[in-house]
C-alpha cells in the first residue's frame, strides 16, 4: 500500500503549470519529431539542446498559426479598433544569429521610408522630393492570449537598402562602395539605443524613431482602407471613421513623430484639408508620459529636422503657429505663457519639444501612477492642464501574472491555486482571498518554504555563474533596475558600506546576515551611471574578500540584467529596493513584480509605491524618507549635502572611505567624480534620506528575526497585489482612451465553422 502524499507532493500534482492546457499530446510528439528530423535535419543522436528548443518552438508555432490566421479574420469580420502597438562594457548581442523560429518575414508588405530631400510647392500641393529611400521589411511574431484562442500580432521592422548590391561598382573594383548603401540603410535597425551624445548618434536615433513610425503608419492606413482579411485593394476612401477604427498610443515621446507623419499623409497624400486632418489626427492619437525628468523629454535640434525631415519641420511649425494663436486668444498679452507652451524652444540651438507636440496632438494624456499623473498635471504640463483639464487622466501600470507569477514562480502559483483556485490568473483581485489563511500556521510555513526553495535555487545559480558562495539564510536584498542617479543605487551603496563598517567595528556582535544583489544597465554615454556600477563592484570586491565579514554580508552585481535573469532573481527576493527620490519615478513595475512574488518593499513614497502602500497598508511596507512636498520644500530653501556629511558620523566615514580610495587602493582618486557629485551637485538628495534609510533598514533586520511575522507580512503583500495586473490597466486604456469595451469572447478555433455561423 502506497504511503500518503505529502502536502508538497500534492501541490506538485495540481501544478498550475498545467493550467495552460495542452491538446493532443500524441500529435504534439509527432510534430516535434517531424520538425527535429525534417526541418532541422537532425536525429536524437546528434541533436543539441538548441536543436530541441527549435523543434519545440516550431511545434508550438504550428499550434499557433491556425489561431493566428483565424484571429486576423475575426478582426476584419468584427471590425474592432486596431491597437498599435567592474566597468560596464557594451558588447553587440547578435540575437538573430541562429534565426528566430517565432517570427515570419512578410516581404510582400515591404514599404518605403523617406529621409532628407527638399520640399516643393506645386500646383498639386506640397511634395517632398529628392529623398533617400530605405525599405522597411516587416517581421510578424504571434502573441497568444491566455486560453481564449486569440493570437495577436507584434509587427517589427527591419531596415533594408533599396539596392542590395551595386554590381556596376563591384565590376570596376570598388568593393566598399558596392555595399555602402546597404550598410548605411541597415544601420537604422542594427543598433538599439545608439549613444546620442554626439550629432551622428542623435541623427541615427531620430532616424530610428521616424523609420518605425513611418512604416507603421503606412501599414495602419493600408489595413484601414482594406475591407476584409487578405484584401489589398483600397475600399475605404473617407477618413471620417479613422479614429473609430484606429487607436495610436504614443508610448512616451519616442513615437511623437506619428503626429506630423499622420498629418503629412492626410494632407499631402490623401488631400484632406488641414482642419479635418488635424481633427482626425488628434482623435486618433493619445499620449502616455513616462517621466518627469526634463532631460528625458526629447528635444530635437531644428537643424537636424531641417536636414533629415524637412516636410515634418514645416508641419510642426504650422501646428505650433495655430496652437499659439489659440493660446494667445485665451490669454491675451501673456507672452511668457506662449513661450512656456510653445512647441519650439528658443535658444542656441533652437529645439522642438516633443512632449509638447504629444500633448497638443493627442486627445488624451496620462501618467502611469496616481502620484505621477498629479505631478504631470500640476508641474510638467501645468499650462496645458489649465487649458484642457478634461484631456488628462491616470492609468496606473500593471504586470501580467501569467509571466510574473505562473511562469517564473510555479511553486508559489501552485500553493495559491491550492488555496483559492486558479481564477486569480485572469482576475488578480482574487488574491484577496489569501487573507483568510493568514493565521493558518501550515500555510505560513508553506509560503516560507517556497521562498526558501527559490533562494536555494538562486544561490546555486550565483555559485555556478559568479563563483561566489552566499548564505541562503541571509536576507536577499535586491535592487534591480536601470542605473540612474534618480533611482539612487548610491543610497544603497552607502547603506552597504555603513553595514560593513558596523561589522568591522564590532565583529563579535550578532548581525542579521544580508546578501545585497544589484543589477541593471547604464546608457552607453552616461558617465555617472557607469561610475556607479564601478563603485558597486569595487565595494563588493573589498567586502566579499574580507575574512572578518564572512558570510554576514555579500555584495553581488548582476551582469547583463535582463528579463530571463529577472525571472530567476525576483522569486528569490526577500527585500525589494524602491528608493528613488520622491517625485521622480513615474511608476515602476519591478516593485509590483517583487510584491506579487512575496518580497517586502523598502521604499520612498514615490511612483506606484504609494498605491502599493494603500493596497497593503503602509505598515506592511518599509516606507522611509521625504515625501514629494518635503522635496519641494527643500528645493525652495536649497539642499546642502555638507550639512548631513558633518552631522552624521557614519555617513562622513563612508564618504571619506570612498574619497580616499579605501575601495580603490590602486587608484585613490577613481571615485572623485562620484563624491563631488554627492557633495556638490546631487539633484536627487541622497544624503537627505540617508539617516531615515539606515533606520528603516534596521527595522527590516528586526522583522526578519521573526520569521512567522515576516511571512505574515509577505502574505498581506501578495494578497494586496491584485490592483497591479496589466489586465486591469489595459481594460482602463480600452474603456477610457481607445473607446473599446473589453471582451471575453473566445474566438472559435480554426477547425470549427466560421464566426458568422455562431451569430
Amino acid at each position: 500500500m502506497s504511503s500518503p502524499l505529502s502536502d508538497h507532493e500534492k501541490r506538485k500534482q495540481i501544478s498550475v503549470r498545467g493550467i495552460a492546457g495542452l491538446g493532443d499530446v500524441v500529435e504534439i510528439k509527432k510534430s516535434f519529431n517531424r520538425h527535429l528530423h525534417f526541418t532541422l535535419v537532425k536525429d536524437r543522436n546528434v541533436a543539441t539542446p538548441r536543436d530541441y528548443y527549435f523543434a519545440l518552438a516550431h511545434t508550438v508555432r504550428d499550434h499557433l498559426v491556425g489561431r493566428w490566421i483565424r484571429t486576423q479574420q475575426y478582426y476584419y469580420e468584427k471590425d474592432p479598433k486596431k491597437i498599435s502597438n567592474g566597468w560596464q562594457v557594451e558588447e553587440a548581442d547578435d540575437w538573430l544569429r541562429y534565426g528566430n523560429p517565432w517570427e515570419k518575414a512578410r516581404p510582400e508588405y515591404m514599404l518605403p521610408v523617406h529621409f532628407y530631400g527638399r520640399v516643393e510647392q506645386t500646383a498639386g500641393g506640397v511634395k517632398w522630393v529628392d529623398t533617400q529611400v530605405v525599405l522597411a521589411m516587416p517581421y510578424d511574431t504571434p502573441v497568444p492570449g491566455f486560453k481564449n484562442n486569440t493570437v495577436n500580432t507584434m509587427r517589427l521592422w527591419s531596415a533594408k537598402a533599396p539596392i542590395d548590391f551595386n554590381l556596376q561598382e563591384f565590376n570596376v573594383g570598388d568593393y566598399i562602395e558596392a555595399v555602402l548603401d546597404r550598410n548605411l540603410a541597415e544601420n537604422i535597425s542594427r543598433v538599439l539605443y545608439p549613444n546620442d551624445n554626439f550629432f551622428e548618434g542623435k541623427e541615427l536615433r531620430l532616424k530610428q524613431e521616424y523609420f518605425v513610425v513611418a512604416a507603421t503608419l503606412q501599414d495602419i492606413i493600408r489595413r484601414f482602407k482594406s475591407s476584409k482579411f487578405g484584401c489589398r485593394d483600397p475600399v475605404r476612401t473617407s477618413f471620417e471613421t479613422f479614429p473609430e477604427k484606429v487607436a495610436i498610443q504614443l508610448n512616451d515621446t519616442h513615437p511623437a513623430l506619428a503626429i506630423p507623419e499622420l498629418m503629412r499623409i492626410l494632407v499631402d497624400l490623401e488631400k484632406l484639408d488641414w482642419d479635418k486632418a488635424w481633427e482626425v489626427t488628434r482623435q486618433t492619437c493619445a499620449y502616455t508620459n513616462h517621466t518627469v525628468l526634463p532631460e528625458a523629454l526629447e528635444r530635437w535640434p531644428i537643424s537636424l529636422f531641417e536636414k533629415l525631415l524637412p516636410r515634418h519641420l514645416q508641419i510642426i511649425y504650422e501646428i505650433n503657429h495655430l496652437h499659439l494663436q489659440r493660446i494667445a486668444a485665451m490669454f491675451p498679452g501673456d507672452d511668457d505663457r506662449l513661450r512656456r507652451m510653445s512647441l519650439i524652444e528658443e535658444g542656441d540651438p533652437k529645439r522642438i519639444n516633443m512632449a509638447h507636440l504629444c500633448v497638443v496632438g493627442s486627445h488624451a494624456v496620462n501618467g502611469v501612477a496616481r502620484i505621477h499623473s498629479e505631478i504631470v498635471k500640476n508641474t510638467v504640463f501645468k499650462d496645458f492642464y489649465e487649458v484642457e483639464p478634461e484631456k488628462f487622466q491616470n492609468k496606473t501600470n500593471g504586470i501580467t501574472p501569467r509571466r510574473w507569477l505562473l511562469l517564473c514562480n510555479p511553486g508559489l502559483a501552485d500553493l495559491i491555486a491550492e488555496k483559492i483556485g486558479d481564477d486569480f490568473l485572469t482576475d488578480l483581485f482574487q488574491l484577496r482571498k489569501l487573507l483568510d489563511f493568514i493565521d493558518e500556521d501550515a500555510f505560513i510555513c508553506d509560503i516560507a518554504d517556497v521562498k526558501q526553495e527559490n533562494k536555494q535555487k538562486f544561490a546555486a545559480y550565483l555559485e555556478k555563474e559568479y563563483e561566489v558562495k552566499i548564505n541562503p539564510e541571509s536576507i536577499f536584498d535586491i535592487h534591480v533596475k536601470r542605473i540612474h542617479e534618480y533611482k539612487r543605487q548610491l543610497l544603497n551603496v552607502l547603506h552597504i558600506i555603513t553595514f560593513y563598517n558596523r561589522i568591522k567595528k564590532d565583529p563579535s556582535k550578532h548581525f542579521v546576515p544580508r546578501t545585497v544583489i544589484i543589477g541593471g544597465k547604464a546608457a552607453p554615454g552616461y558617465h555617472m551611471a557607469k561610475m556607479i556600477i564601478k563603485l558597486i563592484t569595487a565595494v563588493g570586491q573589498v567586502i566579499n574578500n574580507d575574512p572578518v565579514v564572512g558570510d554576514r554580508l555579500k555584495v553581488i552585481y548582476l551582469e547583463n540584467y535582463r528579463v530571463s535573469l529577472a525571472e530567476k532573481v525576483i522569486p528569490a527576493a526577500d527585500l525589494s529596493e524602491q528608493i528613488s527620490t520622491a517625485g521622480t519615478e513615474a511608476s515602476g513595475t519591478g516593485n509590483m513584480k517583487f510584491m506579487l512574488n512575496g518580497a517586502l518593499t523598502i521604499g520612498t513614497m514615490d511612483g506606484a509605491n504609494v498605491e502599493m502602500a494603500e493596497e497593503a497598508g503602509e505598515e506592511n511596507l518599509f516606507i522611509f524618507g521625504m515625501r514629494v512636498e518635503d522635496v519641494d520644500a527643500m528645493d525652495q530653501i536649497g539642499y546642502n549635502a555638507r550639512e548631513y556629511y558633518e552631522r552624521l558620523p557614519e555617513l562622513r566615514q563612508v564618504i571619506d572611505q570612498i574619497q580616499t580610495g579605501y575601495f580603490s587602493p590602486k587608484e585613490h582618486e577613481l571615485f572623485k567624480d562620484v563624491v563631488n557629485m554627492l557633495m556638490n551637485h546631487d539633484r536627487f538628495k541622497v544624503f537627505a534620506d540617508y539617516e531615515a534609510y539606515i533606520t528603516c533598514q534596521d527595522r527590516v533586520n528586526e522583522l526578519y528575526k521573526n520569521p512567522k511575522e515576516w511571512t505574515r507580512t509577505v502574505i498581506r503583500n501578495i494578497a494586496a497585489s491584485g490592483k497591479f495586473s496589466s489586465d486591469r490597466t489595459i481594460s482602463e486604456y480600452a474603456r477610457d482612451i481607445w473607446g473599446v469595451e473589453p471582451s471575453d469572447v473566445k474566438i472559435p478555433p480554426p477547425n470549427e465553422p466560421p464566426v458568422e455561423s455562431h451569430k
